[in-house]
């Protein structure tokens, strides 16, 4: 029985938040595009180079600029794990990578990138990572000191419920905040109150202007439903009368987010509930890393391929590559490529017949491929059409789609994002099955992806992909 494995330690956290000081956001959003150009004046030092040189400022221009775009303002939390610090180095080295294949790539075009030192060039690109690496891991205890250095603000929040009850506890378990949680202000009686919160209520609603004024309140968070329900606008009205910094916090718990965000459309605010994990610069970054990654593992594996092609041609009748109907991005039907390893074609269309153990109609060769995940290939050429990607959930046939989508809440949410070779379902066992329990898992797994996409989720991905192929016992 596999047990489900939770993305837990591959969230990354960064971004200002409500209630975060303005200076402290401001220094850890900085810190990753400022040490990127500190290393390069270490290194310039280094090597004796001129640190006023016109082509190395434009390179710590660009460095500053490329690191601020590429890499997320620091994580106030450091990695818990050690499989969480690897993660984020894996993380960093990828998109450090970006960013050095950008400059070289404007420096070339340019015609100024002879103009610098090989020695200068090389030792940066191997000492950035590492140092953003290191204030990955320590920069959170110096910003959690610094925080702490002057008097905590007062907070009260309006709603003793369930929401108010999680507020408070992230509150109090985020030192950098510098915040205290005073208590809950609610009108209801102590019997219909959380647990949790009903020791610390303070009073009655109608009390928190006088509170607020008497205790000098910093922050006050109002977690009750946002109506024109004659007590919201009576306290929305009191709560004019104090200088404290009021937020509303929008109860989101009955949705199953996906890519959860706050934006603006024309200076109208919304709230997106399912979105992709590919917009603006995330979306560049996955596409550049589907190209980099099969292109090189088109090269690489090229040899294997002809092989496989040239067994596939030799023992059995019928084309070498197998053409599968299947829904990608939003949806939209695609053609996914595969190595033929059966003595049927089946496009999927309209109906679609499950692969089982020792069925008939998979060839020698086939069954050899299958259970080695060598049949799945070509699909190198779908990441490089733009169809597919590396990493993501897995395609399924179009009746396969038309089946379970009325069965499975949720199961379209999968179609935002183009679909991989391999994907997190498929690393934690949930490969194979057409049973509907199969399917529910694959699912879960796959809205888990899209919930904390990452780079260095998919780097995780991609390793253990490797790793868990040869003992597949779900592959046939």
């Amino acid at each position: 029985m596999n047990q489900r494995q939770p993305l837990r330690s591959y969230d990354r956290s960064a971004g200002v938040s409500a209630s975060e000081p303005t200076s402290l956001f401001v220094l850890k959003s900085l810190l990753y595009p400022v040490m990127p150009v500190l290393t390069l004046g270490l290194c310039m030092l280094l090597w004796r180079e001129s640190l006023l040189q016109g082509p190395y400022f434009l390179m710590a221009v660009l460095a500053f600029f490329g690191a601020a775009d590429v890499l997320d303002a620091l994580p106030m939390a450091p990695p818990r794990h050690r499989s969480m610090a690897i993660a984020s180095l894996l993380d960093i080295i990828f998109r450090w990578s970006l960013v050095i294949a950008f400059i070289w790539a404007l420096l070339e075009i340019a015609g100024i990138a002879r103009q610098l030192r090989w020695e200068v060039l090389v030792s940066w690109a191997i000492a950035t990572p590492l140092v953003l690496w290191v204030g990955r891991l320590y920069a959170p205890h110096l910003f959690v000191r610094a925080s702490n250095s002057g008097a905590p603000r007062k907070v009260v929040i309006a709603g003793a419920n369930r929401l108010g009850a999680k507020l408070a506890s992230k509150l109090e378990e985020s030192p950098w905040l510098n915040m205290e949680v005073l208590g809950f202000f609610d009108d209801r009686d102590s019997g219909r109150v959380p647990e949790e919160c009903a020791r610390r209520v303070l009073g009655k609603l109608g009390l928190m202007r006088d509170y607020i004024a008497r205790n000098s309140i910093d922050v006050v968070y109002i977690t009750l439903p946002m109506t024109r329900h004659p007590r919201i606008t009576e306290l929305l009205q009191s709560l004019k009368d104090s200088t404290a910094s009021v937020y509303f916090v929008p109860d989101l718990t009955m949705c199953d987010l996906v890519q959860p965000r706050f934006d603006l459309v024309n200076g109208v605010p919304v709230v997106a509930v399912c979105e992709s994990p590919f917009y603006g610069g995330r979306g560049i970054a996955k596409r550049v890393s589907d190209i980099a990654i099969s292109a090189f593992a088109l090269a690489l594996l090229s040899p294997v391929m002809l092989a496989v092609a040239a067994a596939i041609r030799l023992t059995s009748p019928g084309p070498v590559i197998f053409r599968q109907k299947r829904y990608g991005l939003d949806g939209k039907e695609i053609v996914v490529y595969k190595f033929r390893s059966m003595t049927v074609t089946e496009d999927g269309n309209q109906s679609y017949t499950q692969v089982t153990r020792n069925d008939a109609r998979v060839t020698p060769v086939g069954s050899f491929i299958r259970a080695t995940s060598l049949d799945e290939l070509p699909q190198l050429l779908n990441v490089l059409e733009g169809t597919m990607s590396i990493v993501g959930p897995r395609p399924h046939a179009v009746a396969v789609n038309e089946q379970y989508r009325r069965l499975i809440p949720g199961y379209m949410l999968r179609h935002k994002v183009k679909p991989g070779i391999t994907g997190w379902a498929q690393v934690n066992g949930f490969r194979g099955g057409d049973d509907i329990g199969s399917m529910r898992s694959r699912i879960e797994h796959d809205l888990e992806y899209l919930q904390h996409w990452s780079l260095s989720l998919d780097l995780m991905i991609i390793l253990k992909t490797a790793m868990v192929v040869w003992n597949d016992r779900h592959a046939y």
